[in-house]
């Protein structure tokens, strides 16, 4: 910073550059205005780059940038690879042609580096060819940063040919170079051509294993992915992370649990994505001990409980049965989010709490939230487990008239459960034939074991017919009409139902449940004699 200041910098700069908010940058731009700092390229660029990246305003930080009479190459590099970062690339591309434009502003290695990353992230062949022609016409074509980026924008368009040659072209290539195609073979899910390179490369960091685990964990290779786990020489939180999220997408939760455990005796300090990841885990299984010690260790650590880390409490604690422990979490969370918000609602409906999920659905509108698809599924789920039905007809109603919200096969086969439960099968079946999708077999059971409970067999009948025209191996359509039957004492046509199924060869998936003791979770099947 000396070098663009003969003294000391100025304090503002330091102020700028640890704002947070949009309304204490626009202090530090009206002092670096009043104090005519805005004309020296170095305060400017700290004020462009702070709203930029600290405060994610780009509207904000273009319009300082527009304002600047005459902006240098600092000043432009700036602003493109803000724009480059972000989710409008696009706009790295048009400040480019407008530097060009200027004739008087000349692009460096950095402009071109910024550049080419925009035209990866857009996938853009065409434009990332006609910058690629320029930087070589400017001398900067043997750069390493740029041909690392230039191979990597190749990759990602899918011309893996193109961007090898420039790898093995390379006079002093690194790690970084390998990293850009094998980063590329992974984003397109090309785990096999990634697995090549892998071992070919003859130097690797973490972050070249740490795709490889991506990679396989992507296309649901969890097995491959904890082989490359276990083969790392050093591993760090990322690491950790991305082989717990492989088994919490497997549903592997037992797995998950476990390697927390290890991760612990490894000294790896989890992060907020790590903690989400094992409550969730928690949740799914019902390991309450291991849930609480996660929660121990956020009070502990003076984590910040906010956001998804909010969430992933209050879904532990109701999934595992202690929802006041979970409103507690909900009410002590200062900064909540729509998906907090979903997560109480969800936990009331599942404790069958339907009055209160209501409650706290309005106070969500009060504060200024507005709900979603989730939001809906949880509240419609809340009104049908707790039995009311007006308030259930009231806000399907209000989801689609108010918020404009289309109803999906979720919202209708919660109205479905609501409306059969109080015995209306046939405006449950007329609401079915509004569905987008006709072919929805989890709603036609739905509304089959309504008509069981209700000993409607003719539309039970009907309903099955129409499951097994669905999927002919439907264990649960011969099951439930087997049940019609038993319920009305038809036990001939209860043997008949059986007798297709043995024909058919379909048997009845068995029921499991599971356990936790001692902090290990076990898990049981319906008939298994014993376990270990």
């Amino acid at each position: 910073m000396s070098a663009y200041f003969p003294h000391p910098p100025p304090p503002i700069l330091s102020f700028t550059e640890m704002s947070t908010s949009i309304s204490e940058l626009r202090q530090a731009h009206a002092h670096i205005l009043k104090t005519a700092l805005f004309h020296h390229p170095f305060a400017a660029s700290r004020l462009i780059a702070t709203a930029a990246t600290t405060t994610n305003s780009l509207s904000y930080a273009h319009s300082i940038f527009t304002r600047i009479p005459n902006p240098n190459s600092y000043i432009y590099n700036t602003m493109i690879r803000a724009y480059a970062n972000s989710p409008t690339p696009e706009f790295a591309l048009v400040l480019y042609h407008q530097m060009l434009n200027d004739h008087v502003v000349v692009p460096d290695n950095y402009t071109f580096t910024f550049v080419v990353k925009a035209c990866a992230s857009l996938r853009g062949l065409e434009e990332g060819k006609q910058v690629h022609c320029h930087l070589i016409k400017v001398g900067i074509g043997s750069d390493v940063f740029v041909t690392n980026t230039l191979i990597h924008m190749y990759a990602n368009c899918g011309y893996f040919k193109i961007a090898r040659g420039l790898l093995d072209r390379m006079p002093e290539r690194d790690v970084i170079s390998w990293n850009a195609i094998l980063s590329a073979y992974v984003e397109m899910g090309l785990v096999d051509l990634a697995r090549g390179l892998f071992d070919e490369m003859l130097e690797r960091n973490v972050e070249s294993w740490n795709f490889m685990i991506s990679g396989y964990v992507s296309v649901g290779s969890v097995q491959e992915a904890r082989s490359v786990f276990d083969e790392m020489p050093m591993k760090n939180v990322v690491s950790w992370n991305a082989m717990i999220t492989g088994y919490a997408h497997a549903n592997c939760f037992g797995d998950v649990l476990t390697l927390f455990e290890k991760m612990q005796n490894a000294n790896i300090k989890p992060d907020n994505f790590t903690l989400v990841n094992v409550l969730s885990a928690c949740g799914r299984v019902g390991a309450l001990s291991q849930g609480k010690w996660v929660h121990a260790y956020v009070d502990k650590n003076e984590i910040d409980v906010d956001g998804f880390l909010a969430t992933a409490l209050v879904d532990m604690y109701s999934k595992c049965g202690c929802i006041e422990k979970a409103l507690e979490v909900f009410h002590n969370t200062s900064r909540k989010d729509i998906s907090t918000w979903n997560s109480i609602i969800a936990g009331l409906s599942i404790h069958g709490i339907g009055e209160h999920a209501l409650q706290i659905f309005s106070e969500m509108l009060v504060d200024g939230f507005e709900p979603n698809e989730v939001t809906f599924v949880s509240v419609l789920s809340a009104c049908s487990r707790a039995g009311l039905l007006k308030e259930g007809r009231k806000m399907f109603d209000l989801m689609v008239s108010v918020h404009g919200i289309q109803p999906t096969i979720e919202h209708y086969g919660c109205m479905v459960d609501l409306l059969g439960r109080f015995g209306l099968l046939k405006e449950a079946e007329e609401l079915m034939r509004t569905m987008p999708i006709k072919e929805a077999p989890v709603v036609w059971e739905t509304l089959l074991g309504a008509c069981r409970n209700h000993g409607n067999v003719e539309m039970a009948e009907r309903i099955a017919r129409k499951l097994l025209e669905l999927d002919p191996q439907d264990s649960s359509a011969y099951v439930q009409l087997s049940n019609v039957h038993a319920s009305m004492g038809r036990w001939n046509d209860v043997m008949e139902a059986r007798k297709k199924m043995r024909a058919q060869g379909i048997r009845k998936e068995p029921g499991c449940s599971m356990i936790e003791v001692d902090g290990i979770v076990h898990e049981f099947l319906a008939g298994e004699g014993m376990h270990s």
